[in-house]
């Protein structure tokens, strides 16, 4: 058995030097909930925190696993695409804008069979043209439109929705 001392990493000292309360209101607010690095940025920022100091601050989050762009990204895509009924490309937009890397990006993707992505896309189209009171001539406008700005590739939307109303 492998004994581990107490005091492992260099940034031990730099950790205990820490503002306490800061420290633990950045560990709150990242227990709440996922959070991606660029939203810690900002609230350390708010917080009085910047340059040499964030990074440290950063460095000890990601150390003590409270912060990972990977687990970000994963419920990021999760929560999107089953509550928000968001396609792949507003969720693949939406993380860019967070900096997240391609390589999370595409991992959490994957967690989205093209089987499910599928069936979603054409629930949210049958759903649409069973609300509609009566089939117009700007329904399926309507329906590419609405889907399009949620993030489903047109192309699939096209096809599908002339195959619904026809």
């Amino acid at each position: 058995m492998i004994i581990k001392p107490l005091r492992d990493s260099k940034r031990f000292f730099l950790y205990y030097k820490m503002e306490s309360s800061v420290k633990r209101k950045i560990e709150n607010y990242c227990a709440y909930q996922e959070r991606c690095h660029s939203e810690v940025k900002r609230k350390l920022n708010s917080l009085g925190v910047f340059g040499q100091d964030l990074d440290e601050y950063l460095c000890y989050l990601i150390d003590e696993n409270f912060l990972s762009e990977t687990r970000f990204s994963e419920a990021y895509v999760r929560g999107k695409f089953n509550n928000n009924n968001w396609g792949k490309v507003r969720i693949i937009n939406e993380l860019k804008s967070r900096n997240i890397s391609d390589w999370n990006i595409n991992k959490a993707l994957a967690q989205i069979s093209e089987e499910e992505y599928n069936d979603k896309l054409k629930n949210l189209c049958e759903k649409q043209i069973d609300t509609a009171e009566k089939p117009s001539p700007k329904l399926k406008d309507k329906i590419i439109r609405s889907l399009t700005y949620k993030g489903w590739e047109i192309d699939k939307v096209i096809k599908l929705v002339n195959q619904l109303t026809m």
